[in-house]
């Protein structure tokens, strides 16, 4: 068995998670017990917004992480919410944008905004981060499985302001700051989201969390 594993291609090796194609970062989340979503479900798309520098802080956090990676539980949850997905629209597949988050990282994303009206988006590390710093937590969207292309959700997926609440939304549509379409891709969202047990957060439409921040840090672990 060892001998047909080292011979698999390298290619084949990246897919399922290879431990000699993974980053250093990649190798400290698994050292750390979690686990690379695509290995649960390999449907599922993956697009780290914070591999890019296209993102609220302008630059790149993720320097050689590639892959989401979550807590067993979590990265579970997310295959059952895109089978709920499949069930409904064969069509659509969920697509990451962010899983676990290291501390060190937080604390970078904290650094820009702190002092300012954005601070209320982002977990301040000294009170100990939030639930992707435990693996607990997903931005995701929807997306076409054909092509990968994202769906209308009325905002960015990390734009920091009250367009992107999912408390006022019928307000959003009236006003024609966002689609009926947009409405409907977001309760289609959380609606599979949360028949796989994930809880909304009502600043972010794409921000999904497994458990409360009390169980978090009563029973998990931060990530380093």
């Amino acid at each position: 068995m060892q001998r047909l594993f080292v011979c698999l291609p390298l290619m084949m090796l990246a897919a399922v998670g290879g431990f000699a194609q993974q980053s250093a970062t990649a190798r400290r989340m698994a050292e750390q017990g979690l686990v690379d979503v695509l290995s649960v479900d390999s449907t599922i798309q993956v697009s780290l917004m914070y591999s890019r520098a296209d993102n609220f802080t302008g630059k790149v956090l993720y320097t050689d992480l590639r892959e989401a990676y979550l807590h067993p539980k979590a990265a579970a949850a997310v295959a059952k919410a895109q089978q709920a997905l499949k069930a409904r629209r064969p069509d659509l597949s969920l697509k990451i944008y962010d899983a676990t988050r290291p501390m060190s990282v937080q604390q970078k994303m904290w650094n820009t905004v702190a002092g300012t009206k954005k601070s209320i988006y982002v977990s301040n590390p000294k009170n100990g981060g939030g639930m992707h710093n435990y693996g607990l937590a997903v931005d995701i969207t929807l997306c076409k499985a054909a092509t990968g292309d994202t769906l209308d959700m009325g905002t960015k997926v990390d734009y920091l302001g009250s367009y992107a609440h999912i408390d006022n939304e019928a307000d959003l549509v009236a006003r024609h700051i966002i689609s009926k379409e947009a409405k409907q891709n977001r309760e289609l969202l959380r609606k599979v989201m949360t028949e796989a047990g994930f809880k909304p957060l009502k600043t972010e439409w794409w921000h999904f969390n497994l458990v409360s921040r009390a169980e978090a840090k009563a029973h998990y672990k931060a990530v380093k």
